[in-house]
C-alpha cells in the first residue's frame, strides 16, 4: 500500500510513524550524558524511524507536544541521584532535538500505565485536531547511576531551565497510611502478597506454584535471549528460574531474584505519533504507519489491602474489553500480544481476566519482559509499544495488544494496533465512563486496631542478602474486615513462613504502638 491508498482517511486520524530505542551496557558515566540526553538519543531514532522525505529536523520542528516518564531518581528515594537533575526534563529533550516549536512539555507522574494512556491522550487530541504530533519518551541510567557511585565519580547531570512542565497523571499515593505504618510501599511487598493470594485461590503448593511460576516466566526469559536490546539473555529454564541458590536468592517470598522486574538497567525509548495529514504533508512513508484501533484506561480499587479479591482485577478485564469493542476485534484476532510483567502475579491475573492460556502459542510477550528485557521504571510499556511496532511493519495487517499496569495491579491501560488502517473518524469513549463503572466496585474494610483470634489470608516474607527478615500478613476477622499485620520478630517463625504453606493458617492479632502483630497459633 502506498501513500496514494490514504485518500480515504481522515486527514486527523492519528498513527504512530517512529520508534527508537537504545539498551547500553557498556558505557562509562559522563556529564556529558545525563538521563536527558540519553532519553534523546532514542527520541532521535523514533525521528529518523519515521523516515520523512521532508527530513528528521522537519519532522521534529512540526512535533506539538513531547512527554517524558518520570525518572525513577524523581519518583522514590531509593532511587534518588547525587549527581542533580533537569529540572524541565521534557524541554531539555526537545531543545536536544531541535523540537522547537513544541507548545506542550509533559512530565509525567509515576505508573508503567503511563505510556499507553499519554499514547490515548495524544491521539484523541489529534483526532479533534487540537495537535498535529506528539512524542512519549523515557529511559532510566541506573546502571550507569549506581556504576558512577560505586567508582564515586564527579558527575554533573543537572540542567537548569526556564519554564514548568505540565503534570500527567494521577497524583495519589499508591498505598493507604494503615499500609504505610505497616512498612507496604513498595512493589516487592504487594506483589507478593498477590502472588500467594492467586496461589490460594488455585489450591496449589508453594512448592508447585514456584515451578508454575519458573515455566511461565521461562517463555519470557527465551524470547529475551532471542532480542538484542533485553538485558537478561541467558534464556533461564524454568527449572533455573524456580531453583534457589545464591545467584536467584529470595527477594521477598516467593519471588526469587531472576524473577523480580530488572531496574538496574540503561534503556531509553521514544514513539511519535502524528496525523496522517502530517505524515502525507512530511512524506512519511505508508509502511511507516502504524493505527491505534482501540484503547482504554481505568483503575482498580485503589488502596490494595481494600480489594474484594487480591487475586483478580476487574480493571484489566474491562480495559481489554473497551479496546476490543472499539477496534471491532476480538482476543482471537490478535496475533502479537505483550502483557505488562513485572511480576509472574500481574502476567497470570492479566491472562485470567483477558482470558489468554499461560501456554498461547502466540506467547506473552514481544519483548522478554521487565525481568529479561528490562524494567526501565514507568517507561518499559513505550519499549513493548515500540517493538509492537516493529512486528506490526513486519507483519502487515496482524493485529497486536499491549497491555500496561501501574502501581500494584492498580492503574491500568490497554491498546490495539495494526498497519491496517481504521474504519471512519477515530474516536473513544470518555474514560471516566469506563472509571465511573470501575468505582463502584465493593470494598473491604480495613480494621486498624485488630484484636482476637483469625486467620491468615495471604502473606509474604521479606529478605536481606542472607535470611528473612520481616514478615507480613492479610487476615480476615469474623465480622469479614480485614487487617494488616507484621509476623513476630522472630527467626524460627520467619523460616517457617518460607518453609511451609501457611494460608488459612490459625492465630491471633493484636493492635501494639506503631504496628499490628499476627502470632500464629
Amino acid at each position: 500500500m502506498t501513500n496514494d491508498d490514504t485518500s480515504h482517511l481522515d486527514p486527523r486520524t492519528p498513527i504512530l510513524v517512529g520508534s527508537g530505542q537504545v539498551t547500553d551496557t557498556i558505557s562509562a558515566p559522563s556529564s556529558k550524558r545525563p538521563p536527558t540526553e540519553f532519553v534523546a538519543e532514542a527520541a532521535r531514532l523514533a525521528l529518523a524511524d519515521a523516515r520523512p522525505a521532508q527530513g528528521v529536523d522537519a519532522l521534529a520542528r512540526k512535533l506539538d507536544a513531547i512527554a517524558v516518564l518520570r525518572f525513577f531518581s524523581d519518583s522514590s528515594p531509593r532511587f534518588v541521584s547525587p549527581f542533580g537533575r533537569s529540572t524541565n526534563p521534557p524541554k531539555s529533550v526537545a531543545n536536544r532535538i531541535g523540537a522547537i516549536n513544541v507548545r506542550d512539555v509533559v512530565y509525567t507522574q509515576v505508573g508503567g500505565n503511563v505510556p499507553q494512556s499519554l499514547l490515548n491522550d495524544y491521539a484523541e487530541k489529534i483526532a479533534a485536531g487540537e495537535i498535529s504530533a506528539a512524542m512519549v519518551s523515557g529511559g532510566e541510567l541506573l546502571r550507569t547511576g549506581q556504576t558512577a557511585q560505586r567508582q564515586k565519580l564527579d558527575i554533573d547531570w543537572n540542567e537548569t531551565l526556564d519554564g514548568e512542565p505540565r503534570d500527567y497523571g494521577d497524583t495519589r499515593l499508591g498505598w493507604s497510611s494503615e499500609e504505610d505504618r505497616h512498612g507496604l510501599r513498595a512493589a516487592i511487598y504487594f506483589y507478593p502478597l498477590i502472588e500467594n493470594a492467586i496461589r490460594g485461590d488455585l489450591g496449589r503448593s508453594p512448592g508447585d506454584h514456584l515451578k508454575a511460576m519458573g515455566k511461565l516466566f521461562a517463555r519470557f526469559a527465551a524470547v529475551a535471549r532471542d532480542n538484542p536490546l533485553a538485558n537478561r539473555r541467558e534464556g533461564h529454564s524454568a527449572e533455573r528460574l524456580a531453583t534457589i541458590d545464591a545467584e536467584n536468592r529470595y527477594i521477598s517470598w516467593p519471588y526469587p531474584r531472576l524473577m523480580n522486574a530488572n531496574a538496574y538497567i540503561d534503556q531509553s525509548a521514544a514513539v511519535v505519533m502524528t496525523s496522517v495529514g502530517l505524515a502525507c504533508e512530511l512524506g512519511i512513508p505508508r509502511d511507516r504507519w502504524v493505527f491505534l484501533h482501540g484503547c482504554a484506561e481505568g483503575a482498580d480499587t485503589w488502596i490494595t489491602s481494600e480489594r474484594a479479591e487480591l487475586h483478580r482485577s476487574a480493571a484489566i478485564r474491562a480495559c481489554a474489553r473497551t479496546a476490543f469493542d472499539m477496534a471491532g476485534k476480538t482476543l482471537a484476532d490478535m496475533k502479537h500480544i505483550d502483557l505488562y510483567s513485572c511480576f509472574t502475579s500481574a502476567v497470570q491475573i492479566g491472562c485470567r481476566e483477558i482470558g489468554i492460556d499461560q501456554d498461547d502459542p502466540r506467547g506473552l510477550t514481544v519483548t522478554g519482559g521487565l525481568p529479561f528485557f528490562g524494567g526501565p521504571g514507568n517507561n518499559y510499556v513505550t519499549h513493548s509499544i515500540a517493538e509492537m511496532m516493529n512486528r506490526l511493519r513486519a507483519h502487515p495487517g496482524d493485529f497486536g495488544l499491549v497491555t500496561a499496569n501501574g502501581s500494584y495491579v492498580t492503574k491500568h491501560a490497554a491498546g490495539v494496533y495494526s498497519t491496517t488502517p481504521v474504519k471512519g473518524p477515530w474516536r473513544r469513549d470518555p474514560p471516566k465512563k469506563l472509571q465511573g463503572e470501575l468505582d463502584k466496585l465493593p470494598k473491604v474494610r480495613v480494621e486498624t486496631a485488630p484484636n482476637g483470634a483469625t486467620s491468615v489470608e495471604t502473606y509474604t516474607v521479606a529478605f536481606g542478602r542472607e535470611k528473612p527478615e520481616r514478615g507480613f500478613v492479610f487476615g480476615r476477622l469474623e465480622n469479614g474486615d480485614r487487617f494488616i499485620a507484621h509476623l513476630p520478630d522472630d527467626p524460627a517463625i520467619l523460616a517457617d513462613f518460607v518453609a511451609r504453606d501457611q494460608l488459612g493458617r490459625p492465630g491471633t492479632v493484636r493492635a501494639e504502638a506503631g504496628h499490628n502483630v499476627f502470632t500464629p497459633g
